[in-house]
């Protein structure tokens, strides 16, 4: 057996010690998702995460002041309103708790219309990358920003998301995944793809979407929190803790950060 054959196997057999219940084969249905609104808000480790990744996002969108049009892609189970008020909120799913229904290919703001657009682990489900870029140059104005935090391709996540995460990591694949639901269809390594791998031929064909920057973060609060998956495996009063610890590593981000927060702005 190969050394990534074993991996796989050994991944394989982790998850099925951990996994909480089993994976939903219908994996793209309403049920699911209220579900995930549910782990998000009950989990403290979790919702500590995504309050983290959004007052992030908060940070690096602070275009068009206060009144401006920020939206969210694939807003989900989430809770972005509670941090960003004012913020429309997005997905391709019917949900009852978001705004507009939408696909990200083809969006329904006139030219120049929307100050930002924000996107939390969202793009890797994207099935046309391409077809979305165009469609967020054509809708932010001059100075507009898209902000996403998105699965980065440390050595520590690389291994994380090949070997013990349920969607695909294909650092080899391209800008494009097949027709499927918005949840079944992923590949975690689009963000390396498209904006480290890819990024001469990201300015080569999108000259209007400069690539401010891309920073790795958070190595363990994720992990911890078990994501949607697994179980929490440290006690609630241990969150700041972590938070701190990670924060400590930020000189090995490079290495061990799980995340990575991407910024671009229409020029």
């Amino acid at each position: 057996m190969s050394n990534d054959m074993g991996w796989r196997a050994a991944g394989r057999r982790m998850i099925l010690k951990m996994r909480r219940k089993p994976a939903s084969a219908a994996n793209d249905d309403l049920s699911l998702t209220l579900s995930h609104r549910e782990i998000i808000r009950k989990k403290a480790f979790l919702r500590g995460v995504y309050e983290k990744f959004y007052n992030e996002i908060k940070r690096e969108i602070c275009c068009g002041g206060e009144g401006g049009r920020l939206v969210e892609l694939g807003s989900g189970g989430g809770f972005v309103k509670e941090v960003i008020p004012g913020v429309i909120t997005s997905d391709i799913l019917r949900l009852p708790f978001v705004d507009v229904v939408f696909s990200a290919s083809e969006m329904p703001f006139k030219d120049g219309a929307v100050d930002g657009f924000m996107m939390l682990n969202a793009f890797h489900h994207l099935n046309d990358v391409a077809a979305f870029l165009r469609e967020t140059s054509r809708c932010l104005k001059k100075g507009g920003r898209l902000v996403m935090i998105e699965p980065s391709n440390t050595p520590l996540a690389r291994f994380i998301w090949k070997y013990l995460h349920g969607e695909p990591y294909d650092p080899a694949g391209g800008w494009k995944l097949p027709r499927g639901g918005p949840l079944s269809i992923a590949n975690s390594a689009m963000p390396y793809i498209v904006f480290n791998r890819d990024s001469k031929r990201l300015e080569e064909e999108f000259p209007s979407l400069r690539l401010m920057s891309v920073k790795t973060h958070t190595p363990f609060m994720y992990l911890l929190s078990g994501g949607m998956s697994y179980g929490q495996l440290l006690p609630s009063f241990a969150m700041n803790i972590v938070m701190r610890v990670d924060d400590a590593l930020k000189p090995f981000y490079d290495l061990l950060g799980m995340f990575v927060t991407v910024k671009m702005e229409k020029i």
